[in-house]
């Protein structure tokens, strides 16, 4: 069996998915995603120019041997233009081997741990009450987990997770476009001062059964991370997210000294090698890493079977810069993976987003059902994706009120 060809499409409805469909000569193809968010035209490149034209010939269902060709074989390893990439790859050649099995990944991984696996969804206010309005939107819905976020008093309304923007179904819809970023302003004395006690109110307001996670989103130093995760402790929070930028691994050891307040950190990271300090020395409890950015099924795995050693469960990164591609190999991961957590959940079941890849994946009660079809269980409609092509788009960057460039 050898593959044959393959294809790159960006483009799709509100984001610039980067999908991969790789054929065979016995006419089986299977689907990946490389999407980058805001710079989906660099793996998008690496693909067609590189990686493609050496994946022609190769036997697809050799997917280990492929992917240690490509990471191996570059050299300069790692990095997440390269690591989307491969992710990519790696994800179409699973979804090719469950279609030739006639099994849906999951088998092919070790079964099912679950039947549902359970998601969490973003509520958002510029102000409390906003915020109470979006979680009790989410609450009826059927969720049993929410993220929070709020606007802060005193500093401008748009700020991270917070933007400026069309509000639909208790989500804020941001608003990334164009290549020259916008500037938010940040201060973290007045976010200190704030958030904790926003934080108890919610608790306060909705009951002990609700899970409520809070993503600080690298915005504090180590001290004050440790500070503020000590001072949240009442509210149990199911996870704090990002507290403090973790490129310096070791950092996380004063959090953990301070603070019983579970820790999820990840989402940037793109290899076992940027986070097995802080699984092998338990010092998160949640690894936030997405399938797309950390190299696909293969290497994804291999850092889930290290957390499951230290007491660390998954939590991927779910943005809607994910596709439903994505989606969907996380979906067989959490449905297989003994130390599952809880995944995201953010704007992919869209009319639009259905059309261009069907499946019968499904969000019910706030849990998602993976499909038992043969493969990722996902498909993607190349007539569709006509009706979208790239728009470049940014994040913003962050700056202290005196203009000091801060962590986005």
């Amino acid at each position: 069996m050898k593959i044959t060809d393959a294809k790159v499409f960006v483009g799709g409805p509100g984001k610039n998915y980067v999908t991969l469909k790789i054929m065979t000569d016995q006419g089986v193809y299977g689907l990946g995603d490389a999407t980058l968010n805001n710079r989906e035209t660099l793996p998008a490149a690496y693909l067609h120019d590189y990686l493609i034209p050496n994946l022609i010939g190769m036997d697809p269902r050799r997917s280990e041997d492929i992917w240690q060709f490509f990471y191996r074989g570059a050299y300069f390893r790692r990095g997440p233009i390269a690591m989307a990439a491969f992710g990519a790859i790696d994800m179409a050649l699973w979804d090719i081997k469950g279609k030739l099995a006639g099994m849906p990944v999951y088998d092919l991984l070790g079964g099912k741990s679950r039947d549902g696996a359970l998601v969490y969804a973003h509520a958002t206010g510029v102000d409390l009450e906003g915020l109470f309005d979006s979680v009790a939107a989410y609450v009826e819905q059927g969720y049993k987990a929410v993220r929070l976020q709020c606007g802060i008093p005193g500093m401008p309304t748009a700020s991270y997770a917070v933007p400026e923007g069309k509000f639909a179904g208790g989500d804020f819809i941001t608003d990334f476009s164009g290549i020259i970023p916008k500037t938010e302003i940040w201060d973290t004395d007045r976010y200190l001062r704030f958030m904790p006690e926003a934080l108890s109110t919610i608790r306060e307001r909705f009951g002990p059964e609700l899970k409520l996670l809070h993503d600080v989103h690298h915005r504090l130093t180590p001290r004050e991370a440790a500070a503020f995760a000590k001072e949240v402790e009442p509210v149990r929070l199911f996870w704090l997210e990002d507290p403090t930028p973790a490129e310096d691994q070791a950092a996380l050891r004063l959090l953990r000294q301070h603070s019983t307040t579970p820790i999820a950190i990840g989402e940037v990271f793109n290899s076992v090698w940027e986070c097995n300090k802080l699984i092998e020395e338990e010092l998160i409890d949640f690894i936030r890493v997405a399938v797309t950015y950390a190299g696909g099924i293969t290497h994804a795995r291999r850092i889930v079977d290290l957390a499951g050693l230290h007491n660390v469960r998954t939590g991927f990164h779910g943005a809607p810069s994910h596709s439903p591609i994505s989606m969907a190999a996380q979906a067989h991961l959490n449905a297989w993976a003994p130390n599952f957590g809880i995944q995201e959940y953010l704007v992919l079941g869209t009319p639009e987003c259905d059309a261009l890849f069907p499946s019968d994946h499904f969000l019910k009660e706030g849990q998602f059902f993976v499909s038992d079809a043969p493969g990722l269980g996902i498909d993607f409609d190349e007539g569709e994706a006509k009706r979208y092509s790239y728009k470049p788009g940014s994040h913003p960057v962050v700056r202290l009120e005196d203009g000091t460039l801060w962590n986005y």
